[in-house]
């Protein structure tokens, strides 16, 4: 397949390791030459005589010239990440050494790799599917644990499978309705229209399942946007201190010391959340520069998938209602924070606001913030993130999958109408080119382009 496309029968080079110094650097070269251009450079003995996944050590050498002392690693075809002949140079980590190995590479044929082109080529030569290669980039770009328990999940093919039961039993009956249309003129019927009804309710809640997981896959990918909202002096700034357990704010009892939001990132129980400690909230400033912190914060808080409203626990019980009905109205996640419980009393807080869903804490004295902390997790997962079952990430499998839902709601509309099966098959070919497309059975160039060019050089 790959050999067939004009440009895909060369040989790459590219450094597989983050560019600066290091202990170590690995290059890596894949393609029909990638065993000859490593033998001329290599000194001590024959690669082309030694068999696949082998590692051996010996110097670098062009010509009279002395590259370095290297450990070379063969995967041969078809056996390797490429499916192709991958060569991997261990070398040391100096950017002037690596420099002079790739050049030495590139002047024995070998051309340099554009992003994501080894798994590109992992992808036409069958060694993964798409969202198989797509999930090879999300990995690399992982930085908690869950979106490296879900991007693993999606690279050892769980998402595939899904979608190729999915496709199967699509396509089976697919097939029986294209049947029917080559005995037209018998009126007969092959496929069970009963059976056909029952796959399809199962495959759109199937469908409908994945496509809900978007929601929570984004919260796993990109992270959450908290804004901590308030009234003046309701120790915001003090509670982004110590959930982050550091001076990142200032502090003080004077009202609208926080002019501007400040943002910084914590990591919970391997959840990126952003968190953006903004200007108190009043109905009256006659201070310009505090104005404009207030109506940005208006704007996180309308912008934020998490808003924590913090407020004195001395606040009377009616500001809190009518604060909640308000939020509700404008129909936010949030939580309702009461802060300050040392001074007015943890007991008589709770007592007071006992059926607001409240979290109770003291930021000052860095009372019950590990409880808030487990709050703003399972107000965001709601218990999903221990779950095996396949979660969406990728915006463009989440289009696709949108697509598959109209046009199996078109294929259910069509058999409640009794429609043909020449039209019915319209509807279905285009149902199973959209699981297509995700899985890459469907795919052109442009689209291949653009998303391995997001991939790093090397990879």
């Amino acid at each position: 397949m790959l050999n067939s496309l004009s440009g895909w029968d060369d040989t790459i080079v590219a450094l597989a390791t983050p560019p600066g110094v290091g202990a170590i650097g690995v290059i890596r070269l894949s393609g029909k030459m990638a065993l000859s251009i490593a033998n001329n450079l290599f000194s001590g003995k024959d690669l082309s005589q030694q068999t696949s996944h082998t590692i051996h050590v010996g110097y670098l050498k062009e010509n009279d010239k002395l590259l370095d002392e290297a450990v070379v690693s063969i995967f041969k075809t078809p056996k390797s990440y490429t499916g192709e002949d991958v060569i991997e140079i261990g070398c040391h980590g100096s950017p002037y050494i690596q420099q002079q190995i790739i050049d030495a590479c590139i002047r024995q044929g070998a051309r340099l790799a554009k992003p994501g082109e080894f798994t590109q080529r992992a992808f036409l030569n069958g060694k993964l599917d798409l969202a198989q290669a797509e999930a090879v980039a999300d990995l690399i770009a992982s930085n908690t644990a869950a979106s490296q328990k879900s991007a693993l999940h999606t690279m050892r093919g769980g998402f595939s499978d899904n979608l190729k039961v999915l496709r199967d039993r699509l396509i089976t009956f697919s097939a029986l309705i294209e049947l029917e249309l080559d005995f037209s003129q018998e009126d007969v019927e092959f496929a069970d229209r009963k059976k056909f009804y029952e796959l399809i309710d199962e495959l759109t809640k199937s469908t409908k399942q994945l496509t809900d997981s978007f929601q929570l896959g984004n919260v796993i990918k990109n992270g959450v946007s908290v804004a901590i909202i308030g009234k003046p002096n309701a120790g915001k700034s003090t509670l982004l201190n110590s959930l982050l357990n550091e001076n990142r704010a200032i502090v003080s009892d004077i009202a609208g010391t926080t002019r501007d939001t400040i943002e910084e990132i914590i990591n919970i129980d391997g959840i990126l959340f952003r968190l953006i400690d903004t200007a108190g909230i009043r109905q009256h400033s006659t201070d310009s520069i505090e104005s404009a912190g207030i109506e940005r914060s208006f704007e996180k808080m309308n912008q934020a998938d998490l808003v924590l409203y913090l407020f004195d626990a001395a606040e009377p019980k009616s500001a809190i209602e009518s604060l909640k009905s308000e939020l509700d109205n404008k129909q936010l996640q949030y939580l309702l924070v009461a802060n300050k419980i040392d001074e007015v009393g943890e007991e008589k807080s709770r007592e007071k606001f006992a059926n607001y869903n409240t979290v109770f804490i003291s930021a000052k004295k860095n009372l019950h913030t590990e409880v808030l902390k487990e709050r703003m997790v399972d107000t965001v997962l709601q218990g999903q993130i221990n779950t095996e079952s396949t979660i969406v990430t990728n915006a463009r499998h989440y289009h696709a999958l949108k697509e598959v839902e109209k046009s199996l709601m078109d294929i259910k509309n069509g058999l409640n109408d009794n429609l043909s099966g020449d039209l019915l098959a319209l509807d279905i070919r285009r149902c199973l080119h959209y699981l297509g497309e995700i899985t890459g059975e469907i795919t052109n160039d442009d689209q291949l382009d653009y998303i391995f060019s997001k991939f790093c050089i090397g990879k």
